[in-house]
């Protein structure tokens, strides 16, 4: 039997409560949309709903606006993997405004592949 084509779709983006990272729980969208009110401990971001792709690779990059890190410097693009653990996973990837807020405000750009290829790319706008 042939093996399924996986099926993403984004589930929702924009503003989210709080995301407890050891937690299963995702957070709940609060405001969907690309604008964010830059705010401390704004959480913002996008939910993926992924089916038939059980122990497939995501891949994931966020290009932020430039600010620095712990060590002075510009803090290059977030980006991690993960594997998709079931045949229908939801992921969420984002980010949370922390202090000094003023430096974050700007384009975040979110990237998603799985097993290389783009699934999601979306531009949320911190204001």
């Amino acid at each position: 039997m042939a093996k399924k084509k996986p099926l993403v779709a984004m589930h929702s983006h924009g503003q989210y409560d709080g995301w407890d990272r050891g937690s299963k729980a995702l957070p709940n969208l609060v405001k969907m949309g690309t604008e964010i009110e830059a705010a401390l401990d704004v959480e913002f971001g996008y939910i993926l709903r992924i089916r038939n792709a059980r122990n497939a690779k995501i891949t994931f990059r966020i290009d932020h606006p430039p600010f620095k890190g712990a060590d002075g410097e510009v803090a290059p693009p977030f980006e991690g993997e993960l594997y998709v653990k079931t045949n229908d996973f939801r992921f969420f990837l984002g980010d949370t405004v922390w202090a000094p807020v003023g430096d974050k405000r700007g384009a975040w750009r979110l990237t998603t592949w799985l097993d290389g290829a783009k699934v999601a790319d979306k531009t949320l706008l911190l204001l």
